[in-house]
């Protein structure tokens, strides 16, 4: 098997599963702008996906809402799981299980800010043996990693897409996109509950959640159901991108 590279795609949106993308591939049989996916347009970058899935070899991993959202995991152990998970879709795909004494080399986005501690994790999570080097800005370093990251993306995109499909207009899924905040805010308006596609445990979630228990106890209360500045109600949730804050009901 070729030399190989990882990346992930929707590791920071508040809707939607993370996807991580593994693909081996003589990086002489790659088009001339492969690269970070970020920089590609969406056209361009499903006709690349494509050459890529034709010249080399693809594994996919999915890391669904349910398991962003369980307690026992953060988003620094899912993505080393993704990349490790989307090597082993790889490896199944190429047909060729690497002997331990001669593992497949390959290089990672680090999704750390510690490296080499990426690196030794998704080595560590990964059934088939590999020889991995992770380096931050790989996908723009290394032409099978950025391959990999149009893959992820496109894979991404799509899934967006089939939300879309079933819920109407949701935006990119990233908290900073209007539209996919107005989508929030409408169906817990609705529902008076997050859609299912949401991650329950990002802080834009929670604050969509906060801010509609408000207006629907201020239409009870004459003041407005405003919280009074002695009061407590401390909850701790996860914010966008993974880590965990403590905030108040102050900060809604």
């Amino acid at each position: 098997m070729h030399e190989f590279g990882v990346d992930e795609a929707g590791k920071g949106p508040v809707l939607g599963s993370m996807f991580a993308a593994a693909v081996a591939v003589d990086p002489a049989d790659l088009p001339d702008d492969v690269g970070d996916s970020k920089g590609i347009a969406p056209q361009r970058r499903e006709e690349l996906a494509a050459t890529i899935r034709e010249v080399g070899v693809v594994g996919v991993a999915e890391i669904p809402v349910e398991r962003i959202d369980d307690e026992a995991t953060d988003m620094n152990s899912l993505t080393v799981a993704a990349h490790a998970e989307a090597i082993e879709a790889l490896v199944d795909a190429a047909g060729e299980s690497p002997d331990p004494d001669d593992p497949h080399s390959g290089y990672v986005d680090a999704g750390d800010t510690n490296a080499v501690r990426f690196e030794r994790r998704v080595e560590d999570g990964a059934d088939p043996a590999v020889d991995l080097r992770a380096e931050h800005g790989a996908d723009e370093t290394y032409p099978v990693v950025g391959a990999a990251s149009i893959v992820a993306k496109v894979a991404r995109d799509a899934h967006v897409d089939a939300i879309a499909d079933e819920f109407g207009a949701v935006g990119s899924g990233y908290p900073g996109d209007g539209t996919t905040r107005e989508f929030l805010e409408s169906y817990v308006a609705e529902h008076d509950d997050l859609p299912p596609c949401a991650r329950e445990s990002w802080k834009t979630s929670q604050d969509v959640l906060a801010a509609a228990s408000q207006a629907s106890l201020g239409e009870f209360q004459p003041d407005g159901g405003r919280v009074g500045d002695d009061a407590s109600g401390e909850t701790e949730v996860r914010s966008d991108g993974g880590s965990h804050e403590r905030t108040t009901l102050d900060d809604f």
